[in-house]
């Protein structure tokens, strides 16, 4: 489950001084560390609130592992037997989002693989290795099309079509607790603040004199290197999807977490995708999706899922922006060569 695996690849930037109202809270959720940074006048009381804050990381996260006992693997219990189970209306709103984006996505972003992702290892908190599933497993989950569309949510009582169906919603749940966050602080009058889940982040407000800004991490993963900084806007996520810290290894051959839904197989021919959207749970599943899409293909879905601005660097290193995002991002070194597309 990415939500609770995949180590950083963004990682925000050090304070400037003289900016001695920031402050920090670290929370330990997800397999790694969610940091707070807070810029407060101090009216508030932010103990409190980052208490809250905290409680509901964690109610997210017991809710929605998902190979770990919790709401989400009585769900699945249910769909593969073959009954109905009543959701709450939270749960309700999760997977019908869900649904309406894998449409959008063309089937790219897909939360109804758990048992792929299961087959390949990815159901663990340590990395898998040995050779990958035997092709004829792969290919007969691949043909039981598990889809969110085999989902039917009525009265806020969930039933499915097809028993294959194993939800895990690793790409996406990231993105709902960083802007569940941000919502927490906001309503407690905080006015000034970024999130950062691992690596994944939000924020609101700004630093200060200027916006707050995030580095978006080199996908070599070498000595915390990164390709350049973007000022992140209030109300905006910056998220990343990569192959380089979760993947299977077998005789010196990495097969990255992010499976492709249509062949059962990861998408090793990208390294990473970096999104900055107005949604957070958009942006994380945007950022899923377009890891999946082909060299080709991936514009099409970028403009059908409303994202803008995209950073994609490829497996053999070549770096391709929008034309949104290359304005935006302050490049650090030298990248090499940046492609800057438009979107159709």
């Amino acid at each position: 489950m990415r939500i609770l695996a995949l180590l950083p690849l963004l990682a925000l930037l050090a304070a400037c001084g003289g900016e001695t109202d920031i402050r920090r809270h670290r929370i330990a959720v997800f397999g790694t560390e969610t940091t707070l940074t807070i810029r407060s006048s101090g009216t508030v009381d932010t103990a409190a609130v980052v208490t809250r804050v905290d409680r509901e990381l964690q109610r997210l996260h017991r809710d929605w592992h998902a190979w770990e006992p919790g709401m989400l693997g009585e769900i699945n219990r249910a769909i593969a037997a073959g009954n109905p189970i009543a959701l709450s209306p939270q749960a309700v709103r999760v997977i019908e989002e869900a649904a309406q984006l894998e449409r959008r996505s063309g089937g790219r972003f897909n939360p109804a693989i758990g048992r792929l992702l299961a087959l390949w290892g990815f159901h663990a908190s340590s990395l898998p290795e040995g050779p990958p599933p035997p092709s004829d497993e792969i290919e007969r989950l691949v043909a039981l099309s598990p889809s969110m569309s085999d989902l039917d949510i009525r009265d806020g009582t969930l039933t499915s079509r097809n028993p294959a169906v194993q939800l895990d919603f690793g790409a996406y749940l990231k993105g709902l607790a960083v802007e569940r966050a941000l919502q927490i602080l906001a309503e407690a009058g905080i006015e000034h603040a970024i999130v950062n889940a691992g690596g994944d982040l939000g924020a609101i407000g700004r630093r200060g004199h200027r916006p707050w800004r995030a580095a978006v991490a080199h996908p070599d993963g070498e000595g915390g290197r990164y390709l350049g900084t973007v000022e992140v806007n209030p109300g905006e996520f910056v998220f990343t999807s990569g192959n380089y810290r979760r993947y299977r290894q077998h005789e010196g051959v990495r097969h990255g977490h992010i499976l492709d839904p249509r062949d059962g197989y990861p998408a090793d021919h990208v390294s990473s995708v970096t999104v900055i959207h107005g949604d957070g749970g958009e942006a994380d599943a945007a950022a899923t999706a377009l890891a999946v899409a082909g060299t080709e293909e991936w514009p099409v879905v970028a403009a059908g899922l409303g994202v803008d601005a995209v950073l994609r660097v490829e497996a053999d290193g070549s770096i391709t922006a929008t034309t949104a995002m290359a304005s935006r991002v302050t490049w650090q070194g030298r990248p090499g060569k940046i492609r800057v597309v438009s979107l159709p």
